[in-house]
């Protein structure tokens, strides 16, 4: 279990990780991970316990990786770390990647800022040369994939196409985290319900994220995009359930699927995390699309993009 004491504050993130078991590795990988694991523990041992802790870690990492001297636009080698969940006996493993991650940020950061700023905060030469590492790394690792997407700032709507409220954890700060569980049905060995936080371990929170078993995350994803297709076969959110579908078919089919808030529950507060219920209000659009009622599932959709958009226009405040 990882132990972090410190007064670095998360990014206003969220992430959406894929934990693959020990069977899907390599077998090279499969011993790495699994020495890994017996060394650190897991950062999760309960479907109820969130990776905060884990993830405030591999911040303070990323941090120290900043702090050089000489700008960096890349760790000069792969994280050896990753986050591991354990349940009902399975050590699940999920990658930090943080070099490949690194390539992709460096990728979004040239689309979305002016090249000004990307220059002065990286000099055009060292993103030459990270670029053609990355190149030549993609040349020996064609089928390369990140175990984690991250969002600045926002849950994107189609990230919660894979999840149902029963999925959904809540973890207010200073309460317990984990446990056995006692959600309904979906949850791989039972969430806490929803709104309620979970029980049987020390303060961790405040977290609230989504965990899911793989092949329950693609059947929601494939039956929305099939709903979505045929009603609004040009909208955002049929496109966004193709791009989140094809992701999650990358992996082993045994895997979990997680959403987590990361650091945007320090930006939404506790009134507001505890209202939340984005994948239920997704849910319920859905179903009512699939029951020919377009006017409700328009209300409902609309509802939830004007309200993520809200906490995405805080970027810009003061």
């Amino acid at each position: 279990m990882t132990v972090v004491r410190t007064s670095v504050q998360p990014p206003y993130a969220a992430h959406l990780r894929v934990y693959e078991p020990l069977a899907a590795y390599p077998e090279a990988e499969r011993v790495r991970w699994q020495a890994y694991a017996a060394e650190h523990g897991p950062d999760a041992a309960e479907a109820g316990r969130p990776v905060a802790a884990a993830a405030l870690e591999e911040q303070r990492a990323a941090l120290a990786e900043l702090v050089g001297r000489t700008p960096r636009p890349l760790p000069e080698r792969e994280s050896e770390r990753a986050f591991v969940r354990a349940l009902d006996g399975v050590l699940y493993v999920c990658p930090w990647a943080t070099r490949l991650r690194s390539w992709q940020a460096l990728e979004e950061l040239e689309g979305a800022a002016p090249v000004a700023l990307v220059d002065t905060a990286l000099p055009p030469a060292s993103r030459a040369a990270a670029e053609a590492d990355r190149e030549r790394w993609r040349a020996e690792h064609p089928d390369a994939r990140p175990w984690i997407l991250t969002s600045r700032w926002e849950v994107p709507v189609r990230w919660f196409l894979p999840f149902g409220e029963e999925d959904r954890c809540f973890v207010p700060a200073g309460e317990p985290a984990g446990g056995p569980g006692g959600g309904p049905g979906g949850g791989p060995g039972g969430a806490a319900p929803a709104g309620a936080p979970a029980g049987g371990g020390k303060g961790e929170g405040p977290a609230l994220f989504y965990l899911t078993p793989m092949a329950q995350a693609r059947r929601r994803v494939a039956r929305a995009y099939r709903a979505l297709r045929e009603a609004v076969p040009e909208g955002e959110l049929v496109r966004g359930a193709e791009q989140v579908g094809r992701w999650l078919e990358e992996f082993h089919p045994r895997s979990l699927v997680e959403l987590d808030y990361g650091g945007l529950v320090h930006l939404l507060g506790p009134e507001r995390l505890l209202a939340d219920r984005s994948a239920g209000e997704l849910e319920d659009g859905l179903r009512a699309l699939r029951a020919g009622d377009a006017a409700e599932a328009a209300r409902a959709y609309e509802e939830l993009t004007v309200r993520w958009r809200r906490v995405l226009a805080l970027r810009n405040a003061n």
